[in-house]
């Protein structure tokens, strides 16, 4: 099946059976991307009355987390998706439930970070699991670039839901009920992801891919084939951006709005406008190529948290300058990160996707955990407006690395191009 253009494409999808369910499943199991983080930051901060220990603990679940996403991403590609995705919801799940209770329980600090991070440890590689996906659900090289545009702005949709959803259990509920909860979303939505047909057939030495790698290259880590490990560089520092941006907020939410639990209302304005760029993104063929519109898209999203930096130093500031702000700044997001996981779609090898995948999930989260931990101790020491100028700096850097970047992942596309073809067309 072809999706074609425009916003019909987006529903073309929809109804499309064997993409909508999974669809649908992996985004009830990616709620708690957004929620599991938040969630660890806000309650430790309301128990312990710190946002650099908070700040730690979220870190140390990020750690876990891009430890054990390449892990299970190997495996994916080697026993398939459920033997992997669901051991490990249940596990992450547990752990997020004993983080509550350790919180509530008055636990050490020591405890809340071993905790978090085997909750990190164990959370499920879904991202990647759900872009591997897209490979056997459509061949089809440019309704793949639909279904990752949707994907990426289902995403952005989570950091609203999320939000929203643990904002309003805060206020109604006890300290621990949104860890629970979020816990509950992952589990379930991920074993609702494992009965689909796609999760069962998505393992990168399916018969529906071009012929695998063989020999030692197989048994080289993906990072060091092609172009993969410069898009890897560039999300990790993309990526302590975002981990100050999203502290950021929490602390701008206490300031503006008299509590952190009412963050959800930032986060639906910058999430809105990401939801819409990318949504624009992926309703048309653009002549410029991806490689080329990530250090310009990277640029723009820099200079408009260097903006929010100056705005929040001066005393002036209100919401009605900070929300459109936030939503301008979203409009970058989406289709910076669709156009990395397009990247790693086009460079990584067809039969080590999951993998691939898996490690740009993890430089993700590892750099969410490193801007994480540098926020909090921004804020603690300096205030809110130097975190979003490190976010800034970040931004900056990471335009730096995708310029110098650019004839490598123009020559390793050209080399996975060329690889991919069938047996009697190469030369």
């Amino acid at each position: 099946m072809t999706l074609g253009t425009g916003p019909s494409a987006y529903l073309r999808l929809l109804r499309h059976g064997p993409a909508a369910g999974p669809f649908f499943a992996a985004l009830v199991a990616r709620l708690p991307i957004a929620m599991a983080p938040l969630g660890i930051l806000l309650l430790i901060e309301r128990e312990r009355g710190a946002y650099s220990l908070a700040g730690f603990v979220t870190g140390a679940f990020a750690v876990g987390s891009a430890i054990g996403m390449p892990l299970w991403g190997r495996l994916m590609d080697r026993h398939g998706q459920p033997r992997v995705l669901v051991p490990t919801s249940l596990t992450s799940a547990a752990m997020l439930v004993a983080v509550a209770v350790a919180t509530l329980g008055g636990a050490p600090s020591a405890a809340l970070l071993v905790l978090a991070f085997l909750a990190g440890l164990a959370f499920p590689p879904m991202s990647p699991a759900i872009r591997a996906a897209w490979r056997t659900i459509f061949p089809d090289r440019a309704s793949r670039r639909v279904a990752f545009a949707l994907d990426g702005t289902s995403v952005e949709l989570v950091f609203v839901g999320g939000p929203l959803l643990l904002s309003l259990l805060l206020v109604l509920t006890p300290g621990g009920v949104p860890l629970v909860l979020t816990a509950v979303l992952l589990a379930g939505g991920t074993l609702a992801y494992c009965l689909t047909s796609a999760a069962r057939r998505s393992s990168g030495l399916s018969g529906e891919d071009p012929e695998p790698v063989a020999g030692p290259r197989r048994r080289v880590p993906v990072v060091f084939i092609g172009g993969v490990a410069t898009v890897l560089a560039t999300m990790l520092i993309l990526s302590i951006g975002f981990g100050q941006l999203d502290t950021s907020m929490a602390a701008t939410a206490g300031i503006m709005l008299g509590s952190t639990d009412n963050v959800g209302v930032l986060f639906a304005c910058i999430a809105g406008g990401s939801t819409l760029g990318g949504l624009a993104y992926g309703a048309r063929h653009w002549s410029f190529s991806e490689r080329r519109a990530v250090p310009v898209l990277f640029a723009a999203f820099s200079v408009l948290l260097g903006l929010m930096a100056l705005l929040l130093s001066w005393s002036g500031a209100s919401l009605a300058l900070v929300l459109p702000l936030l939503f301008v700044t979203g409009v970058t997001i989406a289709p910076a990160l669709i156009m990395q996981q397009q990247l790693m779609d086009h460079l990584a090898p067809p039969d080590r996707l999951n993998e691939a995948q898996s490690f740009l999930s993890a430089a993700n989260t590892t750099g969410a955990a490193a801007g994480t931990a540098v926020a909090g101790v921004l804020i603690d020491f300096h205030g809110v407006d130097w975190s979003f100028a490190g976010a800034s700096a970040a931004l900056a850097l990471a335009v730096v690395v995708a310029l110098a970047s650019q004839r490598r992942w123009k020559r390793a596309e050209q080399e996975v191009a060329a690889a991919t073809l069938p047996a009697d067309v190469r030369v």
